[in-house]
């Protein structure tokens, strides 16, 4: 079985923590020394001595698997905050976000405040075309409340076969009635890219969402319809970009870097878990002025894209700290369809630092401003399901323009800014250049 890594802070339709790189392994690993043996055969007597105190004694008589399973989560959950069991809708759910196809609505979602959020509908979705926005609260799923429900819970509700309905209830902030829409499934192909667009003074703008199997094809065409439209320097937005495959953020890197950098290395246990990564080809965009944009919510993937470009003084990295995520998850199957993430090796940028706990510093530090139209108080989870239990509902608006988003952007706007400063320095060198030329 191929090996795929994974990196991200957040998998927004299945959980709302922090994932790591990730890879796909076969099951079963070496045999462990003969003396670690002992130790554990010891400690599983242990085990075996709870586990039939709790089935012979336990009031209610307990389902195996559950116990099983309930063994795992603890057992990888002591280890660290990335490693994981995967039951197997948790494990499906994995392989859907990676491989970014699945019968659904288009929304991406989270639990916040107590509430199931929107994060923000998919381009040319169900979603998108019923004008769902970033931060509305899904407050009913076909009339039933979701005060309590878990991400998982919800995915289920929300995916299902195309061409049936589900009806949402949903509360947005500043307006005073409830929103009823009722959305028809659709087969919902995620895309990495956001957004390409060409802005002002011949500036590409890329949004990078999250680094799935098709990313780096998507994002080399992307790169390719600006340079037909006469992009001469590049704004790559990894803002709030969990993460994803380890081979898809090597082969990201290099559409920016040259032939032969080095891109990550990881370290292990393992001889095996020991790689130094590198670009293979010159990347189409690796002459291009480049500003990376990232965020606290840049993880793992992300920043070893923005620790190579960093490293390499390839590009500008500019808002704030990233997330500082940098460990490696392998995923090994299980027999019922259930899998383990285990963190199996560690991940270092080119020139050797480690940024786990420490995040990517950027070259131009700006915190975001949030508009002042947007800064809102918090919304209390209970108030809300108050008020949907009284209130009616009523149809929705659409979203606002990626031009007004722009505006109300000042790492965009500051990003642009150098970006043009850099262009204009370097027409004056050429220009200088060119004179002394002449005088020759």
């Amino acid at each position: 079985m191929r090996q795929r890594v994974r990196v991200g802070l957040a998998v927004a339709v299945a959980a709302a923590a922090m994932v790591g790189l990730t890879q796909t392994a076969a099951v079963g690993a070496k045999a462990a020394a003969p003396r670690d043996n002992e130790e554990i055969y010891q400690e599983l007597e242990l085990f075996e001595h709870a586990l039939s105190i709790v089935r012979s004694d336990y009031v209610e008589e307990p389902k195996a698997k559950d116990l099983i399973y309930g063994a795992l989560k603890g057992m990888l959950a002591v280890l660290d905050p990335y490693s994981q069991f995967l039951d197997p809708d948790s494990y499906n759910e994995l392989k859907v976000d990676t491989e970014g196809e699945f019968g659904g609505l288009g929304i991406e979602i989270t639990i916040r405040d107590d509430l199931l959020t929107i994060i923000a509908p998919i381009d040319d979705t169900p979603a998108y075309h019923a004008g769902l926005m970033p931060q509305d609260r899904i407050v009913k799923i076909d009339g039933e409340l979701t005060r309590g429900i878990s991400l998982l819970e919800a995915v289920k509700k929300l995916r299902g076969k195309p061409g049936t309905s589900v009806t949402l209830t949903i509360f947005r902030e500043g307006e005073t009635e409830l929103k009823e829409v009722t959305l028809e499934r659709a087969i919902i192909t995620i895309q990495s890219v956001r957004e390409a667009s060409l802005l002002e003074d011949h500036i590409g703008y890329i949004r990078l969402s999250d680094f799935r199997e098709k990313t780096t094809d998507d994002l080399a065409a992307a790169l390719a319809t600006l340079k037909e439209q006469e992009v001469d320097s590049l704004i790559l937005d990894l803002r709030n970009n969990p993460g994803g495959l380890l081979d898809v953020a090597v082969s990201v890197a290099e559409l920016f870097l040259g032939r032969n950098q080095l891109v990550v290395t990881t370290k292990g246990r393992l001889r095996n878990q020991n790689q130094e990564l590198h670009t293979r080809i010159s990347g189409p965009a690796n002459e291009l002025p480049l500003v990376v944009l990232i965020n606290e919510g840049s993880a793992s993937a992300s920043e070893i894209v923005a620790g190579a470009i960093q490293d390499h003084h390839r590009g500008i990295i500019l808002g704030t700290k990233s997330h500082g995520k940098a460990s490696v998850q392998t995923i090994f199957p299980l027999e019922d369809g259930s899998a383990l993430r285990l963190t199996t090796s560690a991940y270092f940028t080119p020139s050797g630092r480690s940024i786990h706990g420490q995040g990517i510093q950027p070259d131009v530090e700006v915190p975001f401003e949030r508009p002042v139209q947007q800064a809102k108080a918090q919304t209390n989870g209970e108030d809300v399901f108050e008020r949907v239990e009284s209130e009616p509902a009523a149809g929705a608006k659409p979203p606002a323009s990626i031009t007004e988003r722009k505006r109300s952007d000042n790492q965009l706007a500051r990003a642009i800014d150098l970006l043009k400063g850099i262009k204009v320095y370097q027409a004056e060198g050429r220009a200088r250049v060119q004179g002394k030329a002449r005088l020759y």
